[in-house]
């Protein structure tokens, strides 16, 4: 296996508070990893680094073999947009558009024509169990219907990794479940890697491996065996 992301000594410090401390990562190719630790241990900021969202004051982000936290703004823009998908807690829907305007968005932004992209979009309710809400709004939707959206839109672009910060964390244990069921089989399907942020054993136990963030450094383990 080769490696999709990894973080080298990584450190980040929100003014005088430190977030990450030499944080050392290893994801491998198709792995799904859950990032787990108490709140305010760093595990979120671990994420957004390694998704190129942040960048660290020190140390180093490799992700599909290339060096990223020395891009500029433009270039890991459209990293994010062509390689990385994302599904965070709270679906992050934008409340204007329907669900399946929803789901084409990342197409959309990267530059696939609005008919094609939303025939993609429509592929995915059938596969998510969504089906018939394609024309409602986020606020026309349960939360789980919501995530599924939300699932969908990160997936259709087919990612080579899946960024999911939370993603059951909205949601009951029944909805969670099944979001991190769809999650976890359509991510296998792809071939995708996958990078989960959890503080719940149950939606952890989904995960090939799990790793533990404390005071801003992963402390266990780092490396697949």
């Amino acid at each position: 296996m080769s490696a999709a992301l990894e973080a080298r000594g990584v450190a980040l410090s929100f003014g005088e508070t430190p977030a990450l401390r030499g944080a050392d990562l290893i994801v491998e190719t198709g792995e799904i990893v859950a990032v787990m630790g108490p709140s305010g241990s760093g595990k979120s900021t671990l994420l957004h680094c390694l998704a190129g969202i942040l960048v660290p004051d020190a140390g180093e982000i490799h992700a599909l073999g290339r060096r990223i936290d020395n891009l500029n703004e433009a270039e890991r823009s459209e990293l994010r947009r062509d390689r990385f998908g994302f599904v965070f807690q709270f679906g992050q829907l934008v409340p204007e558009l329907t669900a399946e305007e929803n789901v084409a968005l990342p197409l959309l932004l990267g530059g696939v024509r609005r008919e094609p992209a939303l025939r993609r979009a429509r592929e995915w309710f059938g596969r998510l169990g969504i089906d018939g809400l394609e024309r409602r709004r986020s606020g026309e939707l349960s939360g789980g219907q919501a995530q599924r959206v939300a699932l969908a839109r990160g997936l259709v672009g087919e990612p080579a990794v899946l960024f999911a910060d939370e993603p059951t964390g909205a949601l009951d244990s029944f909805t969670g479940e099944q979001v991190m069921d769809l999650l976890v089989d359509s991510a296998r399907r792809q071939g995708a890697t996958v990078v989960l942020v959890t503080h719940e054993a149950r939606v952890a136990a989904y995960a090939d491996r799990e790793i533990m963030v404390r005071d801003g450094r992963v402390t266990s383990p780092a490396v697949a065996s």
